[in-house]
C-alpha cells in the first residue's frame, strides 16, 4: 500500500516541476476534528461533549500554474496531513465505582497524503505582493495511524495505555484507503514567501464503525512557505494584436494605441472612442473629447472668451459693450453713460418737470410742484378739506331710500363750488349703513345713496369722470351698532377730496 502512496507522490512531485510551473514547500501547524452523526441514544448529550479536535502538523509541495491570466492559475499539490480527534471521560464517584473506570482517554491518530486540485485567484497589493484565494476539491490518501486508549482503575488506581495501529479497510474498526473533499485557502504571497490559511471538509465517511454512523474529516490551519522557482516568463495575451497585453489594455479586444490605453480613438484627439463624447470630432479630454464649447453662442470659444456665458463682440473679447452706469443700456446706445436711466429715455434718468424733487413717473400732478406727502401734486388746501367735511355730515336721506332730503343741497352745492373751482380736485363718494336689515340690502342701499349724490353733483355741473360712487354697506362702521347712536353715525355718506 506504502508503494502506491510514494507513486502518489511522485506523480504529484514531476507534475509540480513541469516548466511553465512554479513550485512552493509549505507548513504549519492545524487542528483536526471529526464530524460525526449517528443513531445512538443520548449520543448528543452523553458522548458528543466529550470529543475534541487534534492539533497536527501539515508539510508538503504546492504548485502554481497559470491559466489565461497572470490572476488566474490552476494550483495542484502534496501535503501529509495529520488528522483525526481525541476523547476524554472523567466518571464521577457513582458511574467510576460501576465501570471501575475513573478516567477514560482515546486518541484517534490517521495520518494522510492529501491531494488537491484549487483554481487560485490573485489580487495585486503592489508590484511583488498579493491576496490570493483558491479553492477546489481534493483526494486523500491514507497513510498510517494509530488509536491510544488510557484508563485508570477506581478501585486500584492502577493506570493502564494501551496502543494499537489502525489499518486500511473495509471492515468494523478500520479506515478507508480513499477519501475526497473540499479545501479552500487564502492569505498573501509576499514576494517568494506564503502565508496562508486553509480550511477542508471532506465529503465521504472514511471510517466503518460496529454502530451505524457518518465520520467526515474537518480540517482549519495555517501555513508558512516559500517559492522555490520564479513564475515562468509568458508572452502577455494580447487579443486584438495591437502590441498593448491585454493586462494593460483598456479595450482587450478592439485594436488601439498606446496614448489612448489600446482603445481605439476615430478623431486621433487622444481620447478613446469609448468615453469620447464627439468620436467623429477632434476635441480635448478635458471637454470629454469634444471640441472646446462656445456657451455664449457668440462665435468666441469659451477658452478666448473673457465673458463666456454672456454673448458679446469682438470689440470686447467675446464681453458686451459696458454699462458704466448699470442700467441695463450698454454705453454705446446710452445718451447718459453716466447716469442710471430708463430705456424710455435714452439711458438717461427719467425727467421732473415740475422740479418738485418727484420723477414724471412716480409725479401724480407732473407739471405743477407739489410734496412727497401728496404723491407730487400740491396739498389741498385745509378750508376745501373742511366744507367737504362739513357737507358729508349734513347729508341725508328718506328712511330706507337713496331720495336726498331737501336739507341736504345747500352743502352738496358748495362742494360742487369747491370741484368747479378747482378743477385738478376728485372726489370719492363713500356710502355706508348701521347693521339693521340683511347685509345683501344694506350694501346695495349704500351703493344706490352715493350715486345720488354722484348723479347732484353732476347735475351741479361737477364732470362725472372726476367722481367715484361706491358703498359699503355695514362693512366699515365708525360707531358701536348696539346704540341708537351709533347706528345714527354709521348711517352716514363719507366725501373725500384727492388731488388729480
Amino acid at each position: 500500500m506504502k508503494k502506491l502512496y510514494f507513486l502518489s507522490i511522485a506523480l504529484v512531485i514531476s507534475v509540480l516541476s513541469f516548466a511553465q510551473m512554479r513550485v512552493a514547500v509549505l507548513g504549519g501547524i492545524h487542528s483536526a476534528s471529526v464530524k460525526e452523526t449517528n443513531s445512538l441514544p443520548n449520543w448528543n448529550e452523553l458522548a458528543k461533549p466529550n470529543f475534541k479536535g487534534r492539533t497536527g502538523l501539515n508539510v508538503g509541495l504546492l504548485g502554481d500554474v497559470p491559466i489565461g491570466s497572470d490572476r488566474w492559475s490552476f494550483q495542484p499539490g502534496a501535503f501529509y496531513m495529520a488528522k483525526g480527534r481525541k476523547y476524554a471521560q472523567v466518571n464521577d464517584t457513582t458511574a467510576a465505582s460501576v465501570s471501575d473506570t475513573l478516567v477514560f482517554n482515546n486518541s484517534f491518530f490517521t495520518n494522510y497524503i492529501d491531494i488537491p486540485f484549487n483554481i487560485a485567484y490573485r489580487l495585486p497589493l503592489g508590484k511583488k505582493n498579493h491576496f490570493i484565494i483558491s479553492a477546489g476539491p481534493y483526494f486523500s490518501f491514507f497513510f498510517n495511524g494509530k488509536s491510544i486508549s488510557e484508563t485508570r482503575a477506581y478501585s486500584t488506581n492502577k493506570y493502564e495505555k494501551v496502543e494499537n495501529p489502525i489499518d486500511a479497510g473495509n471492515e468494523e474498526g478500520k479506515v478507508k484507503t480513499f477519501d475526497f473533499g473540499l479545501n479552500a485557502r487564502a492569505g498573501f504571497e509576499l514576494g517568494s514567501v506564503l502565508v496562508t490559511g486553509f480550511y477542508s471538509q471532506g465529503l465521504s465517511s472514511f471510517y466503518t464503525a460496529s454502530y451505524d454512523g457518518d465520520f467526515k474529516h474537518v480540517v482549519i490551519g495555517a501555513s508558512v512557505g516559500f517559492w522555490l522557482n520564479k513564475a515562468p516568463l509568458r508572452k502577455p495575451k494580447d487579443q486584438d494584436k495591437d502590441g498593448i497585453p491585454d493586462a494593460q489594455d483598456a479595450c482587450p479586444t478592439l485594436s488601439g494605441t498606446a496614448a489612448t490605453g489600446g482603445c481605439p480613438d476615430k478623431d486621433a484627439d487622444g481620447v478613446p472612442d469609448n468615453t469620447d463624447k464627439c468620436p467623429e470630432l477632434p476635441g480635448l479630454a478635458k471637454y470629454a473629447g469634444c471640441p472646446t464649447p462656445d456657451t455664449d453662442k457668440d462665435g468666441f470659444n469659451d477658452e478666448v472668451d473673457k465673458c463666456p456665458s454672456v454673448a458679446g463682440t469682438e470689440k470686447y473679447n467675446g464681453c458686451p459693450a459696458p454699462d458704466s452706469d448699470g442700467d441695463g443700456i450698454n454705453d454705446e446706445l446710452d445718451r447718459c453713460p453716466d447716469k442710471a436711466g430708463a430705456e424710455e429715455f435714452g439711458g438717461c434718468p427719467v425727467p421732473d418737470t415740475d422740479h418738485d424733487g418727484l420723477n414724471d413717473k412716480e409725479d401724480n400732478c407732473p407739471t405743477v410742484a407739489g410734496t412727497k406727502e401728496n404723491s407730487g401734486c400740491p396739498e389741498i388746501r385745509k378750508e376745501i378739506i373742511e366744507k367737504v367735511n362739513y357737507a358729508a355730515r349734513n347729508i341725508f336721506f328718506d328712511l330706507n331710500s337713496d331720495r336726498i332730503l331737501t336739507k341736504s343741497f345747500a352743502s352738496l352745492k358748495q362742494v360742487a363750488t369747491v370741484l368747479k373751482e378747482n378743477e385738478s380736485l376728485r372726489l370719492s363718494i363713500d356710502g355706508h349703513t348701521d347693521n339693521v336689515g340683511k347685509p345683501a340690502y344694506n350694501l346695495a342701499l349704500s351703493q344706490k345713496r352715493a350715486e345720488a349724490v354722484k348723479a347732484y353733483l353732476i347735475s351741479q355741473g361737477v364732470d362725472a369722470a372726476r367722481l367715484t360712487a361706491t358703498g359699503y354697506g355695514q362693512e366699515k362702521p365708525i360707531a358701536d351698532n348696539k346704540t341708537a347712536a351709533g347706528k345714527s353715525q354709521n348711517r352716514r355718506v363719507e366725501l373725500k377730496v384727492e388731488q388729480d
